[in-house]
């Protein structure tokens, strides 16, 4: 994650009417990590996959593959994943990008998986970046709080040990197309008008009502389709990381599911809500804590811009 530290308190001074527990008590955050103006994706993304072939015990030079799961990347074309296979000095590793919002690091997951196990790649790095703070806008008291910046990194592989992770389970519902999106940017509205009027079209924009509704029932179902995919019960899990939403939406997943939310990797407190990054992130931070033990079964879980869902397991 970047350096640079945003308090909630930086953010209210645009709006004098609310308050530092009002805030904390909507989302759950009390900071985020913005990127500086001379960090980019790519650099961030270069840092998260050294970590995590560290931890792999691996070389940069047995990757094969490069999936790089981000709403903003560094420039349109070429991939994200092209210009960190450049930078990691694997430029003739397959490379591409995928969107698919919040859910994108599971679906990326899902696609490497599949990779390997059809031969098309052997070791493949599953990334993501995101630089949320260059597209919210600062005078929106909905989103304003919510975004942050980060990456993170994984590396697949299909030799005998280390974690196994298990088939994705991947869906969506297009008719929640509107509930969350960057009407900006693209090939219908590629550049803000010169005198500016249309620049909220160049924000992330939301539905939050519909958002939370939406969420706290695909997050669930996303857990409970993991449980009955696995032949599972409940008990039998040991973690949940989450895409860090919403605090208020993680609690009602918990209860909704029947896990206790002591079992949920909550990291928004202090990342506030990375996008694709997120659950990557939270994976990173409770590793690196020492909390999961050998065997235990831990659930991903997403929803995302599209509207997109995924989940699956992982045994540590």
């Amino acid at each position: 994650m970047p350096a640079n530290v945003r308090a909630n308190s930086e953010i209210l001074k645009a709006f004098p009417d609310r308050t530092e527990e009002e805030m904390v008590r909507l989302t759950g955050i009390r900071e985020r990590r913005y990127a500086t103006e001379d960090e980019s994706a790519t650099d961030l993304a270069k840092i998260a996959v050294h970590h995590a072939l560290e931890q792999a015990g691996m070389s940069v030079g047995q990757i094969d593959g490069v999936i790089m799961a981000t709403i903003i990347p560094d420039q349109p074309v070429p991939s994200a994943a092209s210009s960190l296979a450049r930078e990691l000095g694997i430029p003739r590793a397959l490379a591409f990008d995928i969107n698919a919002a919040c859910s994108g690091w599971l679906y990326a997951l899902e696609v490497g998986r599949t990779f390997i196990r059809c031969g098309t790649a052997k070791n493949v790095v599953v990334v993501t970046a995101e630089l949320l703070s260059r597209i919210t806008n600062p005078e929106c008291q909905d989103t304003a709080f919510l975004f942050g910046d980060g990456a993170g990194a994984a590396i697949l592989t299909g030799g005998t040990g280390g974690h196994r992770l298990h088939r994705m389970g991947l869906s969506g519902d297009a008719e929640q197309f509107d509930s969350i999106q960057r009407l900006g940017g693209g090939a219908r509205n590629p550049f803000p008008d010169p005198a500016g009027y249309d620049l909220e079209k160049f924000y992330l924009q939301m539905d939050g009502a519909a958002v939370f509704k939406h969420a706290v029932i695909g997050f669930s179902e996303q857990i409970e389709q993991t449980l009955a995919r696995e032949n599972l019960k409940p008990d039998d899990i040991a973690w949940i990381v989450p895409h860090q939403a919403n605090e208020r939406i993680l609690k009602a997943v918990s209860k909704r599911v029947g896990i206790p939310y002591d079992k949920f990797v909550v990291t928004i407190s202090k990342y506030g809500n990375t996008s694709a990054a997120s659950v990557s992130m939270a994976l990173g931070w409770a590793a690196e804590e020492g909390i999961f033990a050998d065997g235990d079964r831990i659930i991903f879980c997403s929803v995302g811009a599209g509207l997109t869902f995924a989940g699956g397991l992982l045994e540590w």
